[in-house]
């Protein structure tokens, strides 16, 4: 592979990482109820945890042109991410404010980091870049689960709150 391709493929993902942590940050602090905070932060807690790990890989394929061994072979499904969604945050979040675009965006961010993982994961020939990748794209792919199973909790309460069933 490529190196330029391997370095900017890490770059990207690490841009994708930080601009999902600043999102989740923002809504965190914009949001006014604890569980609805604590949601966030846990969000955040991951991104920053991904970038970290991203920039150890970044470093290490710098110095030595490979992936550093990271314990990434359990593929993600043994370790999947910590539970981020209960009834207080479906209840709490404000459907037509803030934290609800936020997670309408948030799954866009997702999208693109499962797409970007799981391509990677296949196109690389480094069996530590594989296993990160594929880690990586089935941890995000918890978070995109969770937001769209938030997202449709959100639009259900609308729903409700606002008699919008025809039944």
């Amino acid at each position: 592979m490529d190196k330029s391709k391997t370095l900017n493929i890490l770059k990207n993902a690490f841009l994708m990482e930080r601009q999902g942590k600043h999102l989740y940050e923002t809504a965190r602090d914009n949001a006014e109820d604890p569980s609805v905070k604590e949601f966030f932060q846990t969000l955040v807690d991951d991104e920053q945890e991904h970038m970290d790990i991203l920039e150890k890989q970044f470093k290490a394929y710098m110095n030595s042109g490979k992936f550093a061994a990271g314990g990434y072979d359990n593929d993600g499904g043994a370790e999947p991410a910590p539970e981020i969604l209960d009834d207080a945050v479906i209840k709490n979040i404000n459907a037509a404010g803030f934290e609800a675009t936020a997670i309408t965006a948030a799954i866009g961010f997702e999208e693109k980091a499962i797409k970007l993982y799981a391509l990677r994961s296949e196109e690389t020939n480094d069996p530590e870049e594989k296993k990160l990748y594929k880690w990586l794209s089935v941890w995000e792919s918890t978070h995109l689960k969770k937001l769209i199973s938030l997202q449709e909790g959100l639009m259900d309460r609308v729903w409700e709150d606002n008699s919008f069933w025809p039944f």
